[in-house]
Order: structure tokens, then sequence, then C-alpha cells
């Protein structure tokens, strides 16, 4: 099974040959949808989890309410403040024609229509903005009327619009993490050691009704690398999350077929970045280990790649290379380099739940060895560096610097504060969040105990987590690496 495309609908639907679909061709769309569903045919088409009005067997809130309306006149602007400052909370107004426009975002979920609505930022409008629900789980498990992730394209339907020389929002819903913080902090972090995401919160209303706290994230785009690199030119890849971990950078040959099934291109088709992406695989699990450094350095952004795997391994980011081999991010720039990138951060922070996240030895809780995934041939990009005795040593290095600085609560706590501070009173109004109020402000100091329909469960806070990771990690030598 390849990477998962959207499904093309625009050039069917798409009669006036502009590219986007106008309210009516939208129509002609939904109804074609709706008409395969109720034969039978096609692909599933997503639904609302669970019971009518968002909630859930173990959900014991009322279903969701209006939020409380809001107009740009209402709001504090910040036009002197970049959209990613954390110490300012925006307002991210969002209108569009239709008012069952969350029915008609989930209809189009996976499929390549955007959705148009008009921007109002700082006082600005912004017309003719794209519009989708983003995310995989995020959206899965979310139910209709509650919060759930976007996409913003400011580019939609003018090349040039920019909201703040940006061109593209990522609206995150904060999904499995109630206290709002785990991403922008795991971001904050991974800034000091490698061109990481930034990352705030802001204030969405849809169609004049608040929808409450997001998370801001930036995108991975040309932007993005022109900023850490200089230059918006390279070959960038998305590794999509894959419970299997297929996108390990295990070499599978020289046909790009087989790369092209697991890490999906951002930039334009080219077979040089493919041949360069399969000879990177081939260096790095065939060389021997007293060579590979010395081959693998003109190739691999090496000491940037052990980074990564210490702020995966630190932070325990559940979605991450160092369990599932995927979501994450890769840039070739322009002298044929390539770096890793982080991508996915909600769920980080935290303890591993379950037995080895579908198989394999347990994983002990915040007592995750750091070299875990060393002998597994399954995760080449550890394997095969830390088996290099001088990369072993610097890995475990970048290990200890990050646990004793950013796992230290008095490092974390004035970050968390703060952030929370800014956004508390619009979380405690929000009628569309995931979670209770109480574990926004419990979570941060205190474990979480909840009953759900799957029995008891026990959700570490972040003081937790960083108190107990850090006197593992500072107190014990890493053990022989545990195979999952």
């Amino acid at each position: 099974m390849g990477v998962t495309a959207d499904r093309k609908l625009v050039g069917q639907f798409d009669k006036d040959g502009d590219k986007r679909l106008d309210n009516a061709e939208r129509k002609a769309a939904r109804e074609f949808l709706a008409q395969e569903i109720a034969e039978g045919r096609g692909p599933r088409r997503p639904g609302p989890p669970g019971p009518p009005g968002g909630r859930r067997p173990d959900d014991n809130r009322p279903a969701p309410q209006p939020g409380r309306r809001l107009s740009p006149a209402d709001v504090k602007t910040y036009p002197d403040a970049s959209l990613y400052d954390p110490s300012v909370l925006r307002t991210v107004f969002v209108e569009f024609e239709n008012q069952d426009w969350e029915r008609e975002l989930a209809d189009f979920y996976h499929t390549d229509v955007e959705v148009p609505a008009k921007l109002t930022v700082d006082g600005k409008t912004y017309p003719g903005v794209g519009v989708r629900f983003r995310g995989a789980s995020s959206f899965f498990t979310v139910a209709e009327g509650l919060k759930r992730s976007f996409n913003l394209a400011v580019d939609f339907s003018n090349n040039e619009q920019r909201l703040l020389g940006v061109k593209t929002l990522n609206l995150l819903n904060s999904h499995t993490d109630p206290t709002y913080l785990r991403t922008p902090l795991y971001y904050h972090v991974a800034r000091q050691y490698l061109p990481a995401h930034k990352a705030n919160h802001v204030r969405v209303v849809i169609n004049g009704e608040s929808w409450g706290i997001y998370v801001n994230v930036e995108q991975f785009n040309a932007d993005f690398i022109q900023e850490r690199f200089g230059t918006p030119k390279g070959a960038r890849w998305k590794v999509p999350g894959s419970p299997r971990g297929r996108g390990a950078l295990s070499y599978l040959g020289e046909d790009p077929a087989a790369y092209k099934a697991i890490y999906d291109l951002k930039t334009k088709e080219d077979s040089k970045a493919w041949a360069d992406l399969a000879r990177l695989c081939r260096v790095l699990n065939e060389t021997p280990p007293q060579d590979l450094e010395a081959a693998l350095s003109p190739l691999l952004d090496i000491d940037g790649a052990l980074r990564f795997l210490a702020l995966e391994n630190v932070f325990i980011n559940g979605d991450g290379y160092w369990i599932r081999s995927s979501d994450y991010n890769l840039y070739q720039d322009t002298k044929g380099q390539f770096h890793i990138i982080p991508h996915d951060a909600n769920e980080t922070f935290r303890a591993p739940e379950g037995p080895g996240f579908g198989g394999g030895n347990r994983i002990q809780g915040v007592e995750l060895d750091p070299l875990y995934g060393a002998d597994s041939p399954d995760k080449p990009l550890i394997s095969k560096l830390l088996a290099v005795p001088s990369l072993r040593a610097k890995y475990l290095a970048h290990v200890q610097s990050m646990a004793t600085t950013w796992l230290a609560w008095d490092k974390l706590k004035p970050l968390a504060d703060s952030w929370q501070g800014l956004i508390a009173d619009d979380v405690k109004a929000d009628t569309h969040r995931l979670y209770p109020f109480e574990a926004f402000v419990q979570g941060v100091t205190q474990d979480i105990e909840e009953e759900t329909f799957r029995g008891p469960r026990r959700t570490m806070s972040l003081k937790s987590f960083a108190d107990q990771r850090r006197k593992f990690l500072l107190a014990a030598e890493p053990s022989r690496a545990q195979v999952p």
C-alpha cells in the first residue's frame, strides 16, 4: 500500500475551469459522494464516531453547545507581532458561505477539494482562503461538534496572498493533550537543536462563533526552508505516519517506485531526488560501521540526525521514528545533503502506553532506554548510526544535555505557566473542547485519573514526566539496546 492520495474531484466537477469548486460545483460533488454511499460503491466516507452530538461512551459531558459570539471589533489586534509570537493571543476569524460548513469539510476530507472562506486577522480581510480538515486519528476519533484540526491555504485563490508572510496555517486541536502545551513545548526545545517548527496559540472564530483555542504550527514548506537554509530550493518529503514503520530509510533497491509508495515528495517530481534518496538509504544500510561516517557525511547531516533521535527518545514521541519509523520530514538541500526534521509533537512528554505499540518487548514507561532500537534492523537511522562508537557517544551526549537542561521543571514551568495563563479563560469558556477544563489545569502538575469505557486510565502530568524521565536518564547508564 502506498502513500495515501487525496481523491481527485476538482477536475470532475470544475465546470468553469478555474481549478477550484464554487458553491454550485461543490454541491454537485457532495451529491455525487452521497449517491456513492447510498449505492454502496466508492471509498467509504468518514462520519462522526460514536453517538450523535459528539458524545462517546466514556463521555459524561453534555452535547456541544454553540460558542460565544465574537466579531473582529471585540478582540485585540497585534499588527506588529509575528504570527508565531507565543506572548500574544490572536483571533483568527473564518467565514464560510454555507452554514453546514462542518459537514461539508467532512464530506471533502481526503479529497483535493478545499472549501473557500473569508479570513480576517488583525482587522484585515483575506478573501478566497481554502480550508480543509486535516489529521488522521485527530479527525476520525473526534465527533462532529467538537474541535477538529484545520489546514488553511491563504494563497488558495490568489497565489500572492499571504498572512503576515505565511501562505499556510495549520490549526491543531491538541488531540490527546488537554494542556495544549505539548506541541509548543516540544518544538520550543527542538528549535534549540534543529531546524524545527514555530508554534503558539490562536483563538478561532467560525461564522461568528468561537471555537476556542487551537495550536498554530508552522507549515513545512518552501518558506520554512527559506528561513532555515537561506533558499527555498531543494527537495522536501513528508514521511507519513504508519504503525507499520515503513519510512525507516531502509534500502529498497534503486527503483524509485518502491520509495514513492512510502515517501511523499512535496516538491516537484524529480528523478534525481528519488535517486539521491535511494543512494542515502543504500549508503546508510550497506556501509560497514568503520566507514559509515565518512561515506554518509556528504549525504546526511549526521549530527542533526543524532539530535533528532535524541529529542524523540528524551521526550518519548509516541508518533516518532523511534517507535513507528515514520512521521517526520526530510529535506535535501542544494548541496545534496539530507536533513531530518520533526513533524508531529502532540504525543510527547508522556510515557508510552501498551506493550510496544503492537508487539515486542514491553516498553517500561518513562524508563525508555536511550538505546532503544539500536539493535533493530527495522530502524537503520538508529541502529546503523549508533553502531559507530563515536556517533553513539555524540548521541548519548545530546541525550544527557537535553535531559539536564530541558527536563528540569524550573526550565519548563515558566513556559507552561505563561502560555496557559494566556489561554485559560478561552479554554474554560470553550464549548467545543475535547477535554474537561480540569484536565487542562491539572494536566500540568497532577496526573489525571479517569474512568473510560475501556477501564481506568492514568495520564501523566507534564511535571511528573519531566521529573521521572530526567531522574532516569541522568541516574542510569543506558543498558544494552532493547530490541523492539
